[in-house]
């Protein structure tokens, strides 16, 4: 694992808050095993509501996307996608072991070679989605009452005590992280997300979700230092014949890079990530010039109707 020999920042005490640190989110789904530890951990801590237990028919994803009670989700996705010729573990990542007679039947899922099953080329992807807290976060930019703020270490927080529920936040977000908790469910009609676990970081803790996380799937800890951990990862995935693995951290859209980042096997469209995603505020300078522009030609064109009528 990279970082192998250094105490992980998941698992000791820090003072990023006081240090005014910026801090982040690293998630790696090619060693996420979809536990979902990181699911129940943030309904627990946070007292997050249910959601319904509602049956999907969607394989374990019960929870079907982020929103005003589901902080983390872990996504399950299968990849109709070939990787080469080489044998591949469960989740699509390379394997040392030799292919025994039974993973060589037909359809047999934990472990695939392409070469010899090339009718069914797939992989099993599970990563934990959960609100990116962008540089440029479009819920705050949105927010008229000042219940969205940035913290010291960089994340968005969701004053739910200030927030009068007026959903600019919702219809702002590039991701549709935010939500609003309908009724009956505790504090209905206000905005919720994650909160990054602010009050845990305040008090020198690790979030949640990267404190259970088993095979540190999750990864808490300086913005700077995990941005260079995935940069190291996607390199020793690309080298192992991983052309696809790739940064999603858009630091050159509007939102100008995420606080909670992810490393990707395939295009981001795939986990339900824009390509591009961008803040609704940068289309205000050509909203406002057509506006003068209308205004422009109103008056223009009473002035004109006054000349003709006098």
């Amino acid at each position: 694992m990279i970082g192998e020999g250094t105490q992980s920042t998941n698992q000791r005490r820090h003072t990023f808050v006081a240090d005014h640190v910026e801090v982040g989110f690293f998630t790696d789904p090619s060693v996420c095993i979809g536990c979902k530890a990181c699911e129940v951990a943030c309904k627990e801590w946070n007292e997050v509501p249910d959601d319904g237990y509602t049956w999907t028919g969607n394989s374990y994803d019960n929870t079907g996307h982020l929103g005003a009670s589901t902080w983390r989700h872990v996504m399950f996705i299968e990849q109709d996608l070939q990787k080469g010729n080489q044998v591949t573990g469960p989740m699509g990542l390379p394997s040392n072991q030799p292919v025994t007679n039974a993973q060589q039947r037909p359809g047999f899922p934990s472990a695939i070679s392409n070469q010899q099953s090339p009718e069914d080329p797939f992989r099993w992807i599970f990563v934990s989605d959960v609100c990116k807290h962008c540089e440029n976060a479009g819920c705050l930019e949105a927010c008229p009452t000042g219940s969205i703020v940035r913290t010291e270490v960089g994340s968005v927080l969701v004053q739910n005590d200030v927030c009068n529920g007026c959903g600019y936040c919702v219809v702002s977000c590039p991701f549709g992280v935010i939500d609003k908790r309908p009724e009956p469910l505790p504090d209905a009609g206000g905005a919720f997300k994650c909160t990054f676990c602010y009050d845990r970081q305040k008090s020198g803790l690790t979030p949640a979700c990267a404190k259970v996380c088993p095979t540190e799937s999750i990864v808490f800890g300086r913005l700077d230092d995990l941005r260079a951990r995935g940069a190291e990862r996607v390199r020793t995935l690309q080298a192992q014949g991983y052309d696809d693995a790739q940064l999603y951290d858009p630091q050159e859209t509007s939102v100008a890079g995420l606080h909670a980042f992810f490393l990707l096997l395939g295009g981001p469209e795939a986990y339900g990530l824009p390509p591009k995603p961008e803040i609704p505020t940068i289309y205000l300078k050509s909203s406002w010039t057509a506006a003068a522009a209308t205004a422009l030609g109103a008056i223009v064109a009473v002035g004109a109707a006054f000349l003709f009528f006098t």
